[in-house]
């Protein structure tokens, strides 16, 4: 990864701060985006000689699409552009369909998928021009059923599969490669919002063929590949990290 340049939305939350100290002990150039304040601190914590890469940090705000695309253009141009694209952060709240408003269906849509949707359009003229492109997009375990009260966060991370498998068609032929992956459930803040954590934890390790609870660092591995040379021939894929959960 050294000489690269990753823009990483949601670097700084539970399952992005691994991926972001491996892709700067690796020689990356990390551009965090992240408005979590204390997450950030912690990163920036973190990251102190991780090197050889670099971090910088942005707390731009996703729900501001025009916003967050010109804080993008200046650090395109303050940095020369973005190899890597990381579409990690995402909003998730639980509550029923028949009481989710339709502003508040939008709003998961916003953060989740049209912020990514931004960053892919900010970085594409630079990896057309290079020739080189790597784009990850995050998506989720819940969009193999079994969740209630998830329906626009799941519909979010169902519309970056397709726009993978679109985006892998489109920008091929400029040496860019697309893909997705689709965590299980890991031991992140998002599980606060489980009334029964114990239960869940019974219930995530009866449905996994491997029997631990998966850590930020399998997912880090899974990106840091996505994000490297190494991939170069794999597009239009969405990769399953989820201890054997689900079997596609």
């Amino acid at each position: 990864m050294k000489g690269r340049t990753v823009l990483y939305t949601g670097a700084a939350g539970g399952l992005g701060l691994d991926t972001t100290l491996l892709l700067i002990a690796r020689g990356a150039t990390v551009v965090a985006i992240d408005n979590d304040l204390a997450k950030v601190a912690a990163l920036k914590a973190a990251a102190t000689g991780k090197g050889p890469g670099t971090l910088l940090v942005s707390t731009a705000d996703l729900s501001d699409l025009a916003g967050f695309r010109a804080t993008l253009d200046q650090l395109a141009r303050h940095i020369g552009g973005f190899d890597v694209v990381i579409n990690n952060a995402a909003i998730y709240p639980s509550k029923p369909f028949a009481d989710t408003s339709i502003e508040e269906h939008q709003a998961v849509q916003r953060v989740n998928v049209d912020a990514g949707i931004v960053a892919v359009q900010a970085a594409l003229p630079g990896m057309r021009e290079k020739g080189f492109g790597r784009i990850v997009n995050i998506s989720s375990i819940t969009v193999s059923g079994g969740w209630a009260n998830l329906s626009p966060y799941v519909a979010s991370k169902m519309a970056l599969v397709g726009l993978t498998r679109a985006w892998a068609r489109e920008f091929g032929p400029w040496g860019i490669t697309v893909n997705a992956i689709a965590p299980g459930a890991f031991p992140t803040d998002a599980e606060k919002i489980h009334p029964d954590p114990e239960g869940y934890n019974r219930m995530v390790l009866d449905a996994q063929a491997i029997k631990r609870r998966g850590t930020a660092h399998d997912i880090a591995n899974a990106i840091a590949f996505f994000a490297s040379d190494e991939s170069g021939f794999v597009t239009g894929q969405t990769l399953h990290v989820n201890g054997g959960w689900t079997m596609n």
